[in-house]
Formats: C-alpha cells, sequence, structure tokens
C-alpha cells in the first residue's frame, strides 16, 4: 500500500527509484565534489538565472491521500535510533563540550540558514570539522582527483559507450543532451561521476555555477574567515575511491535510473530538503525506500553500497573525530544521514565513552 501510493505520488510509478534516490542522498558530499569537475568545465550548461527551486513535498500529498500509510512512515521514522534532530553537544567529563551537527549538502538557503544555537555554536567553537577540508578550494580539489584519475575517468582506453547497449547509450545521450552536455565531451567519466551532476536539479546546479557554497563548505568558509582550525575527516581521494570500489554496473544502472527520472528528481530534493529543515532525519529513509519495487534485483548492489558509502565511513569519522573531541570546543559537521542509526556518529560516539545529547 506504501509502495504504491508513494509510486502514484510519484505520477508514473517509479518502480526502481529509491537506489537512485538513496545513493544521490548518501553519497551527495561526494557527488558535490565530483560534479566539480563537470561544473567547472561546463558551468554554462546551468542557467544562472535558474535558481528557483520546484518540486512538490511527496509527504504532504501522501498524508492527504492515504493518512495510513503517512502514519505508518511516521511509526517507521520513530524506531530509528537519534532520527529526530540536527544538533548534538558531546560531552566527556574534564573536556570542554563539543558539538555535532548534521548537513544536507546542497546551496538552499533555507538550509545554509543553520538553526541558530548551532550558529552560536560554531562561533565560539575553536576547531571545525567537515567531512573533508579539500573543499574549500574547488580547483585544488580538482587538481586532486585528476591526480588520481583512475577514480573518475576510464583510463582503459574504454568509453561509458563500451559499457551500454545501443538503447543505454542513446538514453545517456539524449539525457546529457538535455542537461547542456555533449555525450563524446564526456564519455571516459565514470558514470557516477556524470550521475553526481545530472541528479541534482537545476536550480542546485544555477546556484553552484552562480558560485554559491553548499553548506559544508559554508561552514568551512565562515571558521576560516573566523581564524578558526579546519580539520577533515576523510579525504577526497578516500571518498573517491570509495565510490569506485563498487560494481560498475550499479553505478551505470544509477545513472540510466537518474536520468529516467528526470524532473520528478526535484519533488524528492523538495521533500528531503523539507524533512531536514524539521530535523526529521529518521523518516528520511523509510520515505525513500517506500519508493523501492520490492522485486528489484539490485538489493545486493545497494547492500554493499550502504556499507561502503555509509556504515564504513561513519566509522572512520569517528575514529577521526576522537583527537578533535579530546581536545574539546569542537564543532564537528558532517551529512545528517550519517546521525541516526545503530552505527550512526553519534552511537558510535557515545560507544567511545562520551555523552551525546540532543540540543532542542
Amino acid at each position: 500500500m506504501i509502495v504504491s501510493t508513494i509510486e502514484q505520488a510519484l505520477n508514473q510509478g517509479t518502480r526502481r527509484a529509491a537506489d537512485v534516490i538513496l545513493w544521490l542522498m548518501a553519497a551527495l558530499h561526494v557527488a558535490m565534489v565530483a560534479s566539480l569537475l563537470v561544473v567547472l568545465t561546463f558551468a554554462g550548461s546551468a542557467r544562472a538565472d535558474d535558481q528557483t527551486c520546484r518540486g512538490r513535498n511527496l509527504l504532504r500529498q501522501l498524508e492527504t491521500e492515504n493518512k495510513a500509510a503517512f502514519d505508518s512512515l511516521v511509526d517507521e521514522a520513530a524506531e530509528v535510533p537519534n532520527g529526530k534532530g540536527l544538533f548534538w553537544q558531546v560531552e566527556k567529563p574534564g573536556t570542554p563540550p563539543s558539538w555535532l551537527f548534521g548537513t544536507m549538502h546542497v546551496t538552499d538557503p533555507r538550509v545554509l540558514a543553520m538553526p541558530n544555537a548551532a550558529r552560536d555554536a560554531l562561533m565560539k567553537a575553536s576547531t571545525v570539522a567537515i567531512e573533508s577540508d579539500e573543499i574549500l578550494d574547488e580547483k585544488k580539489a580538482m587538481a586532486a582527483m585528476l591526480m588520481k584519475p583512475e577514480l573518475s575517468m576510464f583510463t582503459d582506453g574504454s568509453t561509458i559507450v563500451d559499457h551500454l547497449d545501443d538503447t543505454d547509450a542513446k538514453i545517456l545521450e539524449e539525457g546529457l543532451r538535455d542537461r547542456g552536455l555533449s555525450l563524446a565531451a564526456v564519455s571516459r567519466m565514470k558514470p557516477w561521476i556524470l550521475a553526481g551532476f545530472v541528479a541534482l536539479p537545476a536550480c542546485e546546479l544555477a546556484r553552484k555555477a552562480s558560485g554559491a557554497s553548499f553548506l559544508d563548505k559554508k561552514i568551512a568558509e565562515d571558521a576560516v574567515a573566523a581564524g578558526k582550525t579546519v580539520k577533515g575527516l576523510e579525504t577526497l581521494e578516500e571518498q573517491l575511491a570509495a565510490m569506485d570500489e563498487l560494481p560498475l554496473s550499479f553505478h551505470i544502472e544509477a545513472l540510466l535510473e537518474t536520468l529516467a527520472l528526470g524532473d520528478r528528481m526535484q519533488d524528492v530534493m523538495s521533500t528531503m530538503t523539507d524533512l531536514y529543515v524539521s530535523g526529521d532525519i529518521g523518516m528520511t529513509m523509510p520515505m525513500l525506500k517506500a519508493v523501492t519495487d520490492s522485486h528489484s534485483g539490485s538489493d545486493g548492489s545497494y547492500a554493499a553500497f550502504e556499507q561502503r558509502i555509509v556504515t564504513d565511513r561513519n566509522h572512520v569519522m569517528a575514529n577521526r573525530s576522537m583527537p578533535i573531541l579530546k581536545e574539546g570546543n569542537a564543532f564537528i559537521a558532517v551529512g545528517a544521514l550519517h546521525l541516526p542509526g545503530e552505527e550512526g556518529l553519534v552511537e558510535l560516539l557515545r560507544k567511545q565513552g562520551f555523552t551525546v545529547s540532543l540540543v532542542n
């Protein structure tokens, strides 16, 4: 019932959309970094005047059309550990308190505004940590990507077309053309690089092309301007390698399905943004998984993706946060979807002996 209702809300029943959408949201930071290569090269394809985001909130529509299905999602979200809230205080006796803040890797003004308490803590912190401090300089970030071309480009002499049948190649060519890109110009880019570009709504690309910073970068920029120490919990190479380790077939499927979603991705992004602003992070995955076709054949691939891109990285970021938290007065900002769950950062920090409390 839930699947059917949300599929209707998506207006054409995207039968395997969840793999794509979950890929997008869990890896959006990596996708934003990857899109540098495309946006910096093809910035003209994103119209600077097309910054108005469109899209409807799917959950509001679901609540109106099927209250029982909506209530079921609410109940499921309530079971997600630490699924409510973006801003957490991290404490241990003898150490000044620190802060953990969940971000959304977009340039939406509502997201950039940040809760007042989080902004105050950011200004008072002596050290600020984000997923990767290399994003502070986009040209250096792109240079770092190009230092390891095998992580983002086909270096074996093949192109993406060599990995597609004729039908899919045509779909890709037409989809890229609709977004102002020539297949010939990007044919050596790996599919997840292209997906990181085509998955983002036109309004997001337009803001980025005009120089807007997504939230994590804005936090780091404000910290630098205030003379604070900025640290990264991962390197871009590590993030790129994590994506590249997953099966090529998974990324090709994600790219093609992202193209198929087209403007419907705006509805998903609108819903995601509303959930983020309200702090209902625990509702995110139940809502997205509700659009999954239960007969999807890519469950195994997504499980591998979730392990490598979400869970493994949670542990890396938690471990690398330890010396920063031991100093105290730190502000740690990572993607909000890394916070909830049994192996989310909130629980992982608690297992390291910290008291982690939600700040309302």
